[in-house]
């Protein structure tokens, strides 16, 4: 009976260092942007005063955030956004499920090597490793002269002039580590004797990846996705030094004009809450899947 008593104190308080830093650095600030968007200007100067009483809060302005994103000035930003992190999970998947699959089946004493040189680039800082690619890609870089060398291009291409390939490529170069892990080690796990039964019953290879690996790595595949979509959504620095230009521009560089270069931030109070709302509505619908999933695996 002590036994018992003394385990349900342990767990709550070795859980409360972690819900405290939950509390500190995430429940009080989105709070805040809480309190900025539902706030109400000041009668003077017209600058955003927060209001902390959720009794009080006025929901105009939200609205009407809402309502551009679906059909005025905002809905091209949104939609734009939607189709650069498309793209660049298609590549991620295109890219990473080889790798990992690799990994998984056939990197045999290489794959501790392996891994460590797909997460050497987490050693470096992101602005560090971005910074690097600005060289490569200028008009006179590296990139443009191998290019030209091979005759693939007659002329420069202006990669950092608002060119959306750019976004999308480095997006992919920054976030595809985050794909590959979580969906390595789904791989890793499925049973050797699965593909095996399936080789013995004379299915070839590639029957036996789309109806047996494939299938088997969904839920890897699907937390990849949630995992490298959610940063993306919320990337400003990315596009900001890739591009810098209005023709590319992003959820995430609205959110930073609007509460640090603009004087409307509450505007880009509720972005945020929209945007968080779009990554909440995400990740229940992958809850939701994994929870079935493994109510139909068992």
């Amino acid at each position: 009976m002590r036994e018992s008593r003394s385990g349900r104190r342990l767990w709550p308080a070795l859980a409360a260092p972690g819900t405290l830093w939950l509390l500190a650095l995430f429940a009080v600030p989105f709070y805040a942007i809480a309190a900025v968007a539902f706030g109400y200007p000041d009668p003077v100067f017209g600058s955003p005063v927060p209001e902390w009483d959720p009794r009080y809060w006025d929901f105009t302005l939200f609205t009407e955030v809402i309502q551009r994103s679906l059909t005025g000035d905002l809905r091209p930003v949104f939609v734009r956004t939607l189709l650069f992190v498309g793209l660049a999970l298609l590549l991620c998947f295109l890219i990473g499920y080889p790798v990992a699959y690799y990994l998984a089946r056939y990197a045999g004493r290489r794959r501790g090597l392996l891994l460590a040189l797909i997460l050497a680039p987490w050693w470096i800082n992101y602005i560090t490793r971005m910074l690097a690619w600005l060289s490569l890609l200028q008009d006179d870089g590296y990139v443009n002269d191998v290019l030209m060398a091979l005759r693939i291009v007659p002329d420069p291409v202006r990669w950092l002039s608002g060119n959306p390939y750019t976004v999308v490529l480095a997006l992919v170069y920054g976030y595809v580590p985050f794909f590959i892990v979580p969906l390595y080690a789904t791989l890793d796990r499925i049973d050797s004797q699965l593909l095996d039964a399936s080789r013995d019953l004379g299915v070839g290879g590639y029957r036996t990846f789309l109806h047996v690996t494939l299938p088997l790595s969904r839920s890897g595949l699907m937390t990849a996705a949630v995992v490298t979509a959610l940063p993306m959504f919320g990337d400003y620095f990315t596009n900001t030094l890739v591009s810098g230009s209005p023709t590319t521009t992003m959820i995430g560089n609205q959110i930073e004009f609007y509460l640090l270069g603009g004087s409307r931030k509450e505007i880009g109070a509720s972005l945020v809450l929209l945007l968080s709302a779009m990554l909440m509505a995400l990740m229940a619908y992958y809850l939701i899947s994994s929870q079935r999933a493994n109510r139909e695996a068992s």
